[in-house]
């Protein structure tokens, strides 16, 4: 029997629907329950082939867990190393060997040292930082500065001048921001991507209250929606995410990926609506069977992506544009990574 687990926290809607469902397909040697973690030994196995992790980062507990798991073989989704290693900002860099058009972004030290430091562990940090020409870079206000790892849009901020900039970034404390250009867009679009090879791109709305985001109906022609169908598949497959979303906002005809670093997306039928709820729960529940019937007891069954195993040979990404590529796309990608 190969057991498929979902490991999560509070929510409630996708977890129960997606455990239903597997188990509603009676395919021959395949059950799926809610996890149990018991006692945890080192380099004991768990019970199930897959687990669908929709918890450890906010659990350390869990992580580590997870990690152990996928020792032993389990098909963990997300990868638990690389989910670990992962943040917004590397995702933004690795973006821009691809060909995939991102806002232009700096990274900011924290506004306070971290704990057990002191200002001779910054000995290798250029003090002061010439903020003016890292807001020449982005373009000018008003920009967006967010954490570099976490999302949920918390500690999330709109600048529009200097004076707001520095209160904002006051307000910070120890976390690592990004500061990134602000792209005033015509339309936004939040993507699902699941096993590297499903993708449902919906229609979203971040000025909306949290409940009416995905009331959108935002009209742009079919190239557009395949241009970033393409994206996603692109991203994901460098990233090696099994569950993941990726964020679009479309200026000019061109779509700019805002986040792509959401590992444990939003699932909940409440905030996404019936049908793309449905679609999530019945495609996590045929990706899990998948790699259920894939599963090789003792093998490394995670997802690895591009960029580590060219990496673990020694090479660097590939800009993956090609003849194919529109040229917009690729007038958009070079305009990205120059400063104005």
């Amino acid at each position: 029997m190969k057991k498929i687990a979902i490991l999560h926290g509070k929510e409630s809607t996708f977890p129960e629907a997606f455990v239903a469902r597997v188990n509603a397909k009676n395919v021959k040697g395949v059950y799926a329950e809610a996890a149990l973690v018991d006692e945890v030994m080192q380099g004991n196995p768990t019970p199930y082939a897959v687990m669908i992790d929709r918890i450890s980062q906010d659990v350390p507990f869990y992580k580590a867990y997870l990690k152990n798991a996928a020792l032993n073989g389990t098909a963990v989704l997300n990868n638990p190393f690389w989910w670990s290693a992962d943040e917004k900002f590397f995702n933004n860099c690795l973006a821009t060997k691809i060909g995939m058009p991102v806002p232009r972004t700096v990274l900011l030290p924290s506004k306070e040292m971290p704990p057990d430091t002191s200002g001779q562990s910054f000995r290798n940090l250029k003090f002061p930082l010439e903020w003016e020409k890292m807001i020449e870079y982005l373009g000018g206000f008003p920009l967006f500065m967010k954490p570099h790892s976490g999302g949920g849009w918390k500690n999330v901020y709109k600048v529009h001048n200097f004076e707001e900039f520095f209160a904002a970034y006051n307000e910070t404390n120890t976390l690592v921001m990004l500061l990134q250009e602000a792209i005033e867009f015509d339309a936004y679009f939040r993507c699902y991507c699941l096993n590297g090879k499903y993708v449902r791109i919906m229609d979203y709305e971040p000025r909306n209250p949290h409940h009416l985001r995905y009331v959108a109906d935002h009209k742009v022609p079919k190239s557009l929606r395949d241009e970033m169908h393409a994206h996603v598949l692109n991203i994901n497959a460098a990233l090696g995410y099994d569950f993941n979303t990726v964020e679009f906002a479309i200026r000019g005809g061109i779509p700019y990926a805002i986040d792509f670093c959401n590992p444990a997306p939003d699932a909940d039928v409440h905030s996404v609506g019936e049908e793309n709820f449905e679609w999530v729960v019945e495609t996590a529940a045929t990706m899990a069977i998948e790699r259920a019937q894939a599963h090789k007891e003792g093998a490394n069954n995670l997802t690895w992506g591009s960029y580590v195993r060219d990496a673990a040979n020694g090479h660097l990404p590939v800009n993956m544009m090609n003849s194919a590529t529109p040229a917009a796309v690729k007038k958009a990608s070079g305009k990205a990574s120059k400063v104005k």
